[in-house]
């Protein structure tokens, strides 16, 4: 039905939704999580925040999974280098996900104010480290990856965790975990009322404010000192070929290059800072909904920029541009793309009524009534 190349650009869409999708559905988790012990003052607050996303927050992760299963299917050369370069920096994200199943379900197993205390934060903890580590991730792809192929063909990285903390990965990663905080507290407004919805009110404010900042810094950086990469030649985008039968260049301001190109994308770093601000106003003037709908832009807009900034690039090389994944070298076969292309047309709308039906289902205020009731029946 679509030539090779065409298949590779669709693909690029794909992994850029499931990826967004992940951010949005489980980044307000995130975000929930990282202020449950800093904005949650007592006991039954905290049960409140835990309870806006308790039924939902394993169905989100349905993204993280389908996400993870897209990147090993469609791009299997950058799943391998991915997991080769960020070895540590993933297994440090998985180890810190096994907080939140475990915090979910034991943390209200015992009365006892210090047990819970430590569950809640070991629940800041499965909040705050995923985000980061996936800003610092993206930071670092943005400077390169240091990782080459050689005359065999095998992939070769040089680098670990520390060289991954440099500061512009770390300002990447102050970026995802102040944008995440930001889509938590604007969807526990949406949830709760009285002091803690106040105090979710302050947080987005707060968290609203350095996201602007980081994400115009990020942007001032990448234009007047990260150099960027850019295709000089390569073989015919419909065809197969390995990533080293290409020539690729580094050059200051080279991932504006799309937005030269396409004036038009402007309109999406754009659209970025006017969701944080808008997310913000809205938070003040009290409309809930609306404020957690912009910052759910806000977050889609600041990845896409990013993505954008980087096509067709997917994992740049520091070591040797040639060696750099993109999108049209890093694919499975043409055949395998087809298939699976019907796979995601089928699945991914019924992943989405379906998350649709049950945050309708889920929708309204918790009851903090029903909650305090709830535990003075249970102890």
């Amino acid at each position: 039905m679509f030539d090779y190349e065409t298949l590779k650009i669709i693909w690029w869409g794909f992994v850029a939704v499931l990826l967004i999708g992940f951010a949005l559905m489980d980044g307000f988790d995130f975000g929930v999580g990282m202020l449950l012990p800093i904005i949650g003052k007592n006991d039954v607050e905290r049960r409140i925040m835990l309870n806006s996303i308790g039924p939902t927050w394993e169905g989100n992760q349905t993204w993280f999974i389908a996400a993870g299963g897209a990147l090993f299917a469609a791009w299997p050369l950058a799943y391998a280098a991915a997991f080769s370069g960020f070895y540590v920096a993933l297994m440090l994200l998985l180890f810190s996900l096994f907080f939140r199943p475990v915090g979910f379900d034991y943390r209200s197993k015992i009365a006892d104010t210090r047990w819970r205390a430590t569950w809640d934060w070991l629940l800041f903890v499965g909040g705050f480290v995923p985000p980061l580590i996936f800003g610092i991730a993206f930071g670092n792809l943005l400077l390169g990856v240091p990782f080459y192929y050689d005359g065999d063909m095998r992939l070769a990285y040089q680098g670990g965790l520390i060289e991954l903390l440099n500061p512009f990965g770390l300002l990447a990663g102050v970026l995802s975990v102040a944008m995440l905080c930001m889509h938590g507290a604007a969807f526990l407004i949406t949830k709760t009322d009285g002091a803690l919805a106040q105090r979710a009110r302050r947080s987005l404010i707060i968290a609203a404010g350095v996201t602007v900042i980081c994400f115009a810094v990020g942007g001032l950086v990448i234009a007047k000192q990260v150099e960027g990469f850019r295709i000089l030649s390569m073989p015919d985008t419909n065809s197969a070929f390995m990533p080293v039968a290409k020539i690729v260049s580094r050059a200051q301001g080279a991932w504006l290059d799309n937005y030269s190109r396409w004036s038009w994308l402007w309109c999406v770093p754009t659209a970025a800072f006017s969701a944080v601000l808008a997310s913000v106003f809205l938070t003040i003037r009290r409309h809930a909904v609306s404020a957690f709908i912009a910052s759910g832009i806000a977050v889609t807009t600041i990845i896409l920029t990013a993505g954008l900034s980087m096509f067709p690039f997917v994992m740049p090389s520091s070591i040797n541009p040639n060696s750099s994944l993109t999108a049209w070298d890093v694919v499975a076969s043409h055949k395998s793309l087809g298939i699976m292309f019907w796979v995601v047309v089928i699945f991914l709308p019924i992943i989405m009524m379906y998350t649709a039906w049950i945050y309708r289902v889920m929708r309204g205020k918790i009851d903090e009534q029903h909650i305090v009731e709830h535990q003075h029946s249970a102890y």
